[in-house]
């Protein structure tokens, strides 16, 4: 009457063992990382292929024509443009490549390997975001100390700032690889989103992020109070309806430049953080670690945009570049002589350091366009 019962009870142990091992297999060979479907795979791998050459051409150009010019190597806010590119090209090389080989070529690396990989990608985008705040600091500055503006930010200070950034950055990227990795190697409670990475850190390096988010976000929030408060002063002090009117757009048209910024920036870091954030809360499915998947190639594509709007928006830099363009062409490597270097259309280069130097040598009489000039030169007792 008991035999029954006895193997039923082996049976189920048998089985319980079983899925215990076929589990235990799962983690170690990272298949339960691998989750992407063939649909999946081509979607995001199209992605990766489109995104990942734009970016590293994008910002190479953009790092050559800076480092290739005198006067831009000089200016910290092109130093802090040059960290931006540096930063993608990285992400664009260790992104790429690590994603690509992880989920479409389905390479399982050992923990040393892998750490390494994302450890260049979490180096290159906190980089990148950390550049992207200096930059904001560096326009902050600007407009709200335009005096002594030269004095407080010299080449050597912004040089300085760019060394802290990327020490640290460099050492918190690759502190899984020094140590800091999940106890139980690749079985929960580590994280469902990356091999061998313990929950803690991921959770810090989170907040690293979203603390630089907000700082950049509260900087951007500051200039345009700023340049709101200066526009209505500057409206009522003018009878002529033309001119005050000109001048009243100057703050709209920042809001919408510097709202681009922030919606695109947002926008591509804001999900990934946000299935981060419940990786270190909850345990996620694989519909989740499939999203995710999508979502940090957002990152990737955040990268392949910043060139457009911190340094080919900027007109000094459009001239270097046709300069430099202008060089190859008398060195023999091009046959035409026409001028490349004609000059460019006033537009909205909402690169405030550039403009405030350039408008500092132009005679009073020419209309102003940054607003730091126009608080230093018109009406110091405002920007005080």
């Amino acid at each position: 009457m008991e035999e029954p019962e006895f193997s039923t009870t082996l049976g189920s142990t048998e089985s319980q063992e079983r899925s215990t091992l076929t589990a235990n297999r799962c983690w170690e060979n990272l298949e339960c990382y691998m989750v992407l479907m063939k649909a999946e795979r081509t979607a995001i791998g199209s992605i990766c292929f489109l995104a990942g050459p734009v970016t590293l051409l994008e910002n190479t150009l953009v790092l050559a024509v800076i480092m290739a010019t005198a006067s831009l190597r000089q200016r910290p806010s092109y130093l802090f443009i040059g960290s931006i590119a540096l930063a993608d090209i990285f992400a664009s090389c260790f992104f790429t490549i690590s994603f690509l080989d992880f989920h479409l070529f389905s390479r399982s690396d050992g923990p040393t390997a892998y750490l390494f990989k994302l450890g260049g990608v979490t180096m290159a985008f906190s980089s990148s975001v950390g550049s992207l705040l200096l930059t904001a600091l560096d326009r902050y500055l600007c407009i709200y100390q335009a005096s002594t503006y030269k004095v407080m930010l010299t080449r050597q200070r912004a040089l300085l700032s760019l060394l802290f950034l990327w020490s640290a950055t460099i050492f918190i990227a690759f502190l899984p690889l020094m140590g800091w990795r999940c106890p139980t190697g690749l079985a929960p409670p580590c994280s469902r989103l990356f091999p061998y990475i313990n929950r803690s850190y991921l959770a810090c390096w989170t907040t690293f992020i979203l603390v630089l988010l907000a700082l950049i976000l509260a900087a951007y929030a500051l200039i345009l109070w700023k340049a709101h408060c200066h526009e209505s002063f500057m409206t009522s002090l003018r009878e002529t309806a033309a001119t005050g009117h000109n001048r009243m757009r100057m703050d709209i048209r920042l809001a919408r430049t510097f709202g681009l910024i922030l919606v695109i920036l947002v926008g591509c870091w804001l999900p990934a953080l946000s299935f981060m954030i419940a990786d270190v809360c909850v345990t996620l499915t694989h519909m989740q670690q499939r999203a995710f998947a999508f979502c940090s190639t957002l990152c990737l594509v955040n990268s392949a945009i910043n060139p457009m709007l911190y340094a080919l928006r900027c007109r000094e830099l459009k001239v270097a570049l046709l300069q430099l363009l202008q060089r190859l062409c008398e060195s023999g490597k091009c046959k035409t002589k026409e001028n490349l270097t004609p000059t460019l259309p006033s537009a909205d280069d909402d690169n405030f350091t550039a403009m405030f130097e350039e408008e500092q040598q132009r005679s009073r009489d020419t209309r102003l366009n940054s607003i730091s000039e126009i608080v230093d030169n018109e009406h110091p007792e405002f920007r005080k």
